[in-house]
C-alpha cells in the first residue's frame, strides 16, 4: 500500500528563515502490510470473481496478483479446459513466427540500407520499426485484439480488462440483470469446447467462459421451480438444454466462493429433473420400438447431458434378453443320465451370440457413435446371464462327480471363448474389441478357477496313484500265487517230523536233488522239465512291457515236490519277472491322464493376470506329480526289486546255461531299456506340453518343473548304476561258472599221444573263451543307445576290469603245457580283441599285459634263462603285473617243477626278484 506522510506547517512570519519549514516538518514512518503476500494470494482463490476485480483496483501490486496467469490456469484446469501440451505447441509456433518475422525484417532493413546509400537517402529515413524478441507470446494476441475493429469500437476499458469488461457486476458478486448483458446463445452452447490453451491469455479465456455461463449458473440459484431458470426460457431445444446443463456442471467445478455447495446442489436438482423428463421420453420410445425416432433423439440428449448413464441402465435393465434369460437354456440340461453333454451349453452360447449380434445392429441405430454401449451391455450380460448359468452348471456337475466337473469347466470355457470370437463390434467399439470381449467373458470364470485347478490336480493325483496301485497289486498277487503254486506239493508236516532226514536229504545228499537244478545228472529224463522252474528269459524284442506272470506259465504245469526245488523255482520266477517290475503301459496311461488334465488347465492361462499365473503354476504341478509318481512310486521301486532279485541269482542253481546271455541280467538290461524309453517319453511330454505351450521355460533354472525333471533323471541314473553294478556281479558269476564248468583240463594241457607228442586238434580259442566273450559282449552291447554314454563307459570299464580279474583267477587254476600254450594265447587274443572293440584305452593295457604274460608258457623248458628274463621284465606288462605276480603265473606251467630250480637260480643270480 502507498505510504502516507503528515506535514505540519507553521504559520508564516516576517522574513522566515529558509530552513524554518524543514525544522517544523515531522516525517511519519511508512506503515507495513498487516498480512503476508502468500496468505493474501490464498484468500484470493476463494473470492467471487467480482470481488477479485474490486480487490485488483486497490493497488498495482494487488492487480498483478489478481491478473497472475497461473491463477486462471488453475481454474481452467479444474474444468478440464487447459492442455499443457497444446499451450507449449502454441508457444513454440509463436516463437517460430516471431523468428521468421525478425529475419524478414532484418533482410528488409539490409535491402533498404543498400538502396538508400545508392540514392542518397539515409538509412532509416522511412521510419522503419525496430523489432525485439520476447519469450512471452501474450503480446501477439493482445496486438491482434487492439488492431481489430471490435476493439476500436469498444468503450474505454476498465480494470476488468478483456474477457470481463462487458459484464456488469452486482454488489453481491453476481451478474446484474440480463437487461444489462447480452450474450450470443449459439456461442455459449459450445463455449467450453472452444476453449484455447494460450500462455498469458488464461484470464481472457476464463473470462470468455465466465461471461457465457455465469448468468445461467447464478440464475439457477434463485430459481424455485424448473420453470424459473432463464436457461430453459432461452433454449427451447432439448439438445441445447442438455449441452448447457452439461457445461454448467463443468463450470461449477471452478466455483470456489462461499455458497458453492448450495449452487451446485441446485444445479444437480435441475439437471436431475431434466434427466428424468428426457428419460421418460426415451423409455416410451423403447416401448414403441421407435429406434431411429424418439429413442435415437433422446439418447443423444442424455449422452450430451452426462454421458447417458441413466439411459444405458434403463435400456439394459428393460431389455428382453435380461428379462427372459431363462429362454436361452437350462444349465441342468447338460447333466443327464449321470453324464455330461455339452450340446445344451453350445446351444445356449450360440443363441446368446445371435442375440448380442442383433443387439449390436440396434445399438448402432439408437446411440451416437461416441458411446460404446455394446461393451457395457456385454458386461451386464456376462454378470447377470453367463455367470449365473455357469455357477448353476458347475455346482451341479461338482455334486455329480469330479470328472464330470472338470470336463464341464474346460468344455464350457472353450464354448464361452467361441462366443467372444463370434461377436460383431459396433461403430463405437474400440479397435481391440475382440480382446476386450474375451476379457469380459473370461472374467465369468475367475470365481471358479481356484476350485477347478485344485480339483484338477487332486484328481490326477488320485487317478495316477490308483493306476500304480493296480499294477503293484497285480505284481504282488502274481508273486504270491506263484509261490503258493510252487510250495503246494511240499509236505511241510512230514519234513518237520523228520528234520534230520530232511536235512540229510536236502543238504548232505544234494545228489538226489541238485541234478534237477544244475543239469549234471546222469538221469535227466527222470524229472519233468517243468518241475524245477528251469525256464529262462531270452533277449527278445517286444512291443510292450510283459504283464506280470508272462513267461511263467510253462513252470506251472507241475509244482515241485521238494522245498529246495520249490525255492529254486520261485527264484527263477522272480528273475524272469524283473522285466515286468515297471511298465510302459502304466507310464503311457499316466502320461495320457496328465496330458488331459494339463490341456484342460492350460486353457485358463489365457485369462492372464493372477488367474492365468495360477493356471500356469498348476499345469507345472501336474507335470511334477507325473514325474514324481512315475519315478518314486513306479520306477524306483521296480529298480530296487530288480537289484534285490539280482542279488539272489546263483548260476550253479540254474539248470540250463545253453541260452545266450545271463537270463536275469538280460531281463535287467531290458528293464533299463524300458526305463530309458519312459525317460524319453517324459522328455517329449515336457517339451511338447509345457515348453511348446509356453507354460514353462526350459532355460529357467528356477522352474519347478525343470528341477523335478532333473531329479527324476538323476534318480534313474542312480538306480541304473546300482543295478548295473549288481548286474556286473551276476555277469562275473556267470563268467566264473563258465570257466569252472566248460574249461577242460586238456585245453591248455593236451594229453600225450601214442607217438609221444601232444595231440592238438584246434589252435583257435577254446570253447570257454568264445562263450565268455559272447556272453559279456551280448550284455554290454544291449546298453548301447539306452543309457548315457558316460554311464556306458563306466560300465564297460568295470566289466573289463572284473573280467580281467576273473581270467587271472581262472588262469591260476590251470596247468599249461608248452603245446597247450597255443590255445591259451588264442584265448588271450580273443579277450583282447573284444576289449579293443570297446575302445577303452585303460582296458587295452590290461589285456595287452595278459597277451604278453601268456608268452611265458610257450617257451621251451630248456630256455629257463629266457623264462626268468621275461618274468623279471616288468616293463613288458605296462606296469599291470609285478614280477612276483608273473612268477605265480609261471608256476602254472606243466613242467614247472622241472625248470623251477634253473629259473630261480637265474633270477636270484642276477637279483631280478626279491623274494
Amino acid at each position: 500500500m502507498a505510504a502516507k506522510s503528515d506535514f505540519r506547517r507553521a504559520l508564516p512570519q516576517s522574513q522566515p528563515s529558509v530552513l524554518a519549514s524543514l525544522r517544523t516538518t515531522q516525517l511519519v514512518e511508512d506503515s507495513k502490510a498487516v498480512l503476508p503476500a502468500e496468505l493474501i494470494n490464498t484468500i484470493l482463490d476463494y473470492l467471487p470473481v467480482a470481488d477479485m476485480f474490486r480487490f485488483a483496483r486497490t493497488s498495482k501490486r494487488m492487480r498483478e496478483m489478481v491478473y497472475d496467469d497461473t491463477r486462471w490456469i488453475q481454474r481452467l484446469k479444474s474444468m478440464g479446459c487447459w492442455n499443457d501440451i497444446e499451450a507449449k505447441q502454441r508457444f513454440e509456433e509463436t516463437m517460430r513466427r516471431k523468428m521468421a518475422a525478425q529475419k524478414a525484417e532484418e533482410a528488409r532493413s539490409s535491402g533498404i540500407a543498400l538502396n538508400g546509400s545508392a540514392n542518397g537517402i539515409p538509412p532509416g529515413a522511412d521510419g522503419q520499426r525496430k523489432t525485439s524478441m520476447t519469450l512471452f507470446d501474450a503480446t501477439i494476441e493482445e496486438d491482434i485484439l487492439r488492431k481489430s475493429s471490435e476493439y476500436r469500437t469498444r468503450p474505454r476499458a476498465t480494470t476488468l480488462d478483456k474477457g470481463f469488461n462487458d459484464m456488469a457486476l452486482s454488489p453481491s458478486g453476481t451478474l446484474a440483470p440480463s437487461s444489462t448483458y447480452t450474450v450470443d446463445t449459439q456461442t455459449a452452447v459450445k463455449v467450453i469446447s472452444t476453449a484455447r490453451s494460450i500462455r498469458g491469455m488464461a484470464r481472457q479465456e476464463y473470462g470468455r467462459i465466465y461471461g457465457a455461463l455465469a448468468p445461467f449458473y447464478f440464475d439457477l440459484e434463485k430459481s424455485r421451480s424448473h420453470t424459473d431458470p432463464v436457461l430453459f426460457r432461452t433454449y427451447r431445444d432439448p439438445e441445447q438444454q442438455a449441452q448447457m446443463l452439461a457445461q454448467l456442471n463443468i463450470f461449477a467445478k471452478s466455483d470456489y466462493a462461499q455458497g458453492w455447495s448450495q449452487r451446485e446442489e441446485k444445479l444437480d436438482t435441475m439437471t436431475g429433473i431434466f434427466e428424468n423428463a428426457v428419460l421418460r421420453e426415451f423409455e416410451q420410445g423403447f416401448a414403441e420400438r421407435d429406434f431411429e425416432g424418439r429413442m435415437k433423439r433422446f439418447a443423444t440428449v442424455l449422452v450430451a447431458l452426462n454421458g447417458g448413464a441413466a439411459c444405458l441402465d434403463s435400456y439394459i435393465h428393460n431389455h428382453q434378453l435380461m428379462l427372459d434369460k431363462e429362454k436361452l437354456g437350462n444349465p441342468t440340461d447338460c447333466l443327464r443320465n449321470d453324464g455330461l453333454t455339452l450340446e445344451p451349453s453350445h446351444d445356449f452360447f450360440r443363441g446368446l451370440a445371435i442375440a448380442l449380434n442383433d443387439e449390436a445392429a440396434i445399438i448402432d441405430r439408437v446411440f451416437p457413435p461416441t458411446v460404446d454401449v455394446l461393451q457395457i451391455f456385454l458386461e451386464r450380460v456376462a454378470d447377470d446371464v453367463i455367470a449365473e448359468y455357469l455357477t448353476t452348471l458347475f455346482d451341479e456337475a461338482h455334486d455329480m462327480g469330479i470328472e464330470v466337473y472338470l470336463k464341464a469347466v474346460a468344455g464350457v470355457f472353450d464354448q464361452a471363448l467361441q462366443l467372444a470370437v463370434s461377436l460383431h463390434p459396433t461403430k463405437a467399439s474400440k479397435p481391440a474389441f475382440g480382446e476386450e470381449a474375451m476379457r469380459i467373458i473370461s472374467r465369468c470364470f475367475e470365481q471358479h478357477i481356484d476350485l477347478y485347478l485344485q480339483e484338477e490336480l487332486d484328481y490326477f493325483k488320485r487317478k495316477s496313484a490308483a493306476e500304480v496301485d493296480v499294477w503293484e497289486k497285480r505284481l504282488m498277487e502274481e508273486e504270491q500265487s506263484t509261490e503258493t503254486l510252487y510250495m503246494a506239493n511240499v509236505n511241510r508236516k512230514a519234513v518237520k517230523q523228520d528234520f534230520l532226514s530232511s536235512f540229510k536229504k536236502v543238504v548232505m545228499m544234494p545228489v538226489n536233488v541238485l541234478p534237477t537244478i544244475g543239469g549234471s545228472t546222469s538221469k535227466p529224463a527222470a524229472i519233468p522239465a517243468g518241475t524245477n522252474g528251469i525256464s529262462t528269459l531270452e533277449p527278445t524284442s517286444r512291443v510292450g512291457t510283459p504283464l506280470p506272470g508272462d513267461g511263467v506259465s510253462s513252470s506251472r504245469q507241475e509244482a515241485p515236490t521238494t522245498e529246495l526245488a520249490a525255492k529254486a523255482a520261485i527264484m527263477n520266477s522272480r528273475l524272469e519277472g524283473i522285466r515286468s517290475l515297471f511298465s510302459i503301459e502304466v507310464a503311457l496311461n499316466l502320461t495320457h491322464m496328465a496330458k488331459s488334465g494339463l490341456e484342460r488347465a492350460a486353457r485358463f492361462v489365457r485369462l492372464g493376470g493372477q488367474s492365468g499365473e495360477e493356471a500356469k503354476e498348476q499345469s507345472e504341478q501336474i507335470f511334477i506329480n507325473l514325474v514324481q509318481i512315475l519315478g518314486n512310486r513306479h520306477m524306483k521301486l521296480g529298480f530296487d526289486k530288480a537289484v534285490s532279485h539280482l542279488s539272489d541269482y546263483k548260476p550253479r542253481e540254474v539248470a540250463d546255461h545253453s541260452k545266450e546271455g545271463v537270463a536275469p541280467l538280460v531281463a535287467f538290461l531290458e528293464l533299463v531299456n524300458v526305463g530309458d524309453l519312459i525317460q524319453q517319453m517324459v522328455e517329449v511330454f515336457y517339451l511338447q506340453e509345457l515348453v511348446a505351450a509356453n507354460l514353462t521355460d526350459r532355460d529357467d533354472f528356477l522352474s519347478l518343473a525343470a528341477k523335478e525333471k532333473k531329479r527324476f533323471e538323476a534318480m534313474l541314473d542312480e538306480r541304473v548304476a546300482a543295478g548295473l553294478n549288481k548286474g556286473i556281479d551276476v555277469l562275473m558269476d556267470e563268467v566264473e561258472y563258465l570257466c569252472s564248468t566248460t574249461q577242460h583240463p586238456s585245453d591248455f594241457n593236451p594229453p600225450v599221444g601214442p607217438s609221444g607228442s601232444a595231440q592238438v586238434f584246434d589252435i583257435g580259442p577254446s570253447q570257454t573263451a568264445t562263450k565268455i566273450v559272447d556272453v559279456v559282449s551280448s550284455h554290454t552291447s544291449m546298453l548301447i543307445g539306452s543309457t548315457d554314454k558316460n554311464v556306458l563307459d563306466v560300465f564297460n570299464q568295470e566289466v573289463g576290469v572284473r573280467l580281467f580279474t576273473a581270467i587271472c583267477k581262472h588262469l591260476k587254476r590251470q596247468r599249461v603245457s608248452v603245446d597247450g600254450a597255443i590255445k591259451l594265447i588264442s584265448d588271450m587274443n580273443a579277450y583282447n580283441a573284444y576289449i579293443v572293440s570297446l575302445r577303452n584305452k585303460p582296458l587295452m593295457q590290461y589285456f595287452a599285459a595278459l597277451r604278453e604274460l601268456s608268452q611265458i608258457y610257450l617257451i621251451d623248458a630248456k630256455e629257463a634263462k629266457e623264462i626268468a628274463t621275461i618274468i623279471a621284465d616288468t616293463d613288458r606288462y605296462h606296469g599291470i603285473f609285478r614280477a612276483e605276480e608273473v612268477y605265480e603265473f609261471a608256476e602254472r606251467r606243466a613242467d614247472w617243477y622241472q625248470i623251477k630250480g634253473a629259473v630261480e637260480k637265474q633270477m636270484y643270480g642276477v637279483g631280478c626278484l626279491v623274494m
